[in-house]
């Protein structure tokens, strides 16, 4: 089944396997994906006209919001890209523009519909790069036509091996070969092979204003059509010169210009691009416009016809935005969401809180996941012959404690439960390397041992912990 034709509820139930708690935010991006597939059901004209239900997430650091679209985007397979809004700044000042984030979506898109041919193409390659191996283990008939894979893009050394002209006997000692190619019979064998450098072109930094991060690569895409690709003689065994071959033959196969076509239908279809930090750019209220609001304020107009719909130009061709999705968030200690201008809240209808995590949902994130930081933990020490082993109290524990250093430090939400494991596992994954093999049991008593002085020195637990 296609991933973008998931049902609300098998996205949810997708998402609950990573993300502990904040249903409301989870069920909101859930509609927004399964609403995609939906307007891709409605017949034209009307389909154009249907535009993506932006979404506001606000809450706290540390409480899942980048983490619920980023596992959205892997879910959906749609083109993701996650930008600070604060590093933007308006037309004519010092720093990035916002149509930056649309380039640099495209080319993430295009990275992946290239990956994506090359996966489906691999098994022609494999075969191509098996014949120009067994070109050079036994050399054809002088009559005989080069290889399937051809040999413009790389050459194979060949060494003075005898040349038969028996064409019956040269295809069954060919196949013989063949089979102890793919049986790996021939691994030990060394090769000297001429592969094409990724890179020949010279290098061009050019110092960019506002409006024009195109530039650099536009001009090394012109000098990469100019200068040749170099080629590079080197001696491999049988198995890498065969991997090296394969990826050679995989970049000959791939139309690029097909590449790029899927990869702008993908960007305006299913790109989803995630705002981090919108409220640095929301001006707090009461200044008058003096000074930086007058810039925040900026950035906003300058973000409005991006997220409204307009025509991106990007290097790979033109992009419209109108059904790119965009998620902000903002934890919005200062100001609120309805400091930002009117026209850029009505362009994000869907308004989601994502609440503070406690004690109980920190037990849950350490245990239930299927990246929860204790399985984390578990794995690594096995690499050591180590079985690692959380009781229950030691983990109510670790939790209990990380809640209490949030609330008289700094409210970091569940990226605590990283310093205080560190911190508890510290001894162990020092000396794990030179302990015997066995088993290692984390207690209560444990933890408070040595979590205990630091947690009770408040200057302390604000530098370590």
């Amino acid at each position: 089944m296609d991933n973008q034709s998931f049902t609300p509820k098998e996205t949810l139930a997708e998402l609950d396997k990573f993300i502990v708690g904040q249903a409301a935010a989870k069920r909101s991006v859930a509609i927004a994906l399964r609403n995609r597939w939906r307007r891709r059901q409605v017949e034209p004209p009307l389909r154009e006209e249907i535009a993506p239900k932006n979404i506001i997430m606000i809450g706290p650091t540390g409480v899942g919001k980048t983490e619920i679209a980023r596992r959205l985007a892997t879910l959906a397979q749609s083109p993701f890209i996650k930008v600070e809004a604060s590093k933007f700044t308006e037309v004519g000042y010092v720093g990035r523009d916002v149509e930056s984030m649309i380039r640099d979506l495209v080319d993430l898109a295009v990275n992946m519909v290239k990956e994506d041919e090359k996966r489906r193409i691999e098994g022609l390659a494999a075969a191509n790069a098996e014949d120009l191996i067994l070109d050079f283990l036994l050399p054809p008939a002088p009559l005989a036509a080069s290889g399937p894979g051809g040999a413009d893009s790389f050459t194979i050394d060949k060494p003075d091996l005898p040349v038969t002209t028996d064409r019956p006997g040269e295809d069954s000692t060919r196949e013989k070969f063949r089979r102890m190619l793919q049986d790996g019979k021939l691994d030990d064998r060394e090769l000297e092979i001429s592969l094409s450098e990724s890179k020949s072109m010279p290098m061009v930094e050019i110092m960019t204003t506002s409006g024009m991060e195109d530039m650099q690569s536009n001009l090394q895409d012109a000098f990469s059509k100019i200068f040749p690709r170099k080629k590079k003689n080197r001696k491999m065994k049988v198995p890498e010169a065969l991997d090296a071959v394969t990826k050679e033959e995989m970049e000959k196969l791939v139309d690029m210009d097909q590449v790029i076509k899927e990869a702008l239908r993908r960007t305006e279809e299913s790109g989803i691009v995630f705002l981090d930090e919108i409220d640095k750019i929301a001006s707090s209220g009461g200044s008058g416009g003096h000074g930086p609001e007058v810039s925040r304020e900026g950035v906003q107009r300058d973000l409005l016809p991006i997220v409204e719909g307009a025509t991106v130009s990007t290097k790979h061709g033109m992009v419209k935005t109108d059904h790119i999705l965009f998620i902000a968030s903002g934890a919005f200690h200062i100001s609120k969401p309805s400091d930002l201008i009117p026209e850029l809240q009505g362009r994000f209808p869907i308004r989601v809180e994502l609440h503070s995590l406690g004690k109980d949902e920190f037990v849950r994130i350490l245990t239930e996941p299927e990246n929860a930081l204790i399985k984390q933990y578990i794995a690594l020490m096995e690499t050591e012959n180590i079985e690692l082993v959380f009781e229950d109290d030691a983990i109510d524990a670790i939790a209990g404690i990380a809640v209490e250093v949030n609330e008289k430090t700094e409210e970091i939400g569940a990226r605590r439960l990283y310093t205080v494991l560190e911190r508890v596992l510290d001894i162990l994954s020092f000396d794990a390397s030179e302990m015997d093999a066995g088993k290692f049991v984390v207690t209560a008593e444990y933890v408070n041992e040595q979590l205990s002085d630091i947690v009770e020195d408040h200057d302390l637990s604000r530098f370590i912990l």
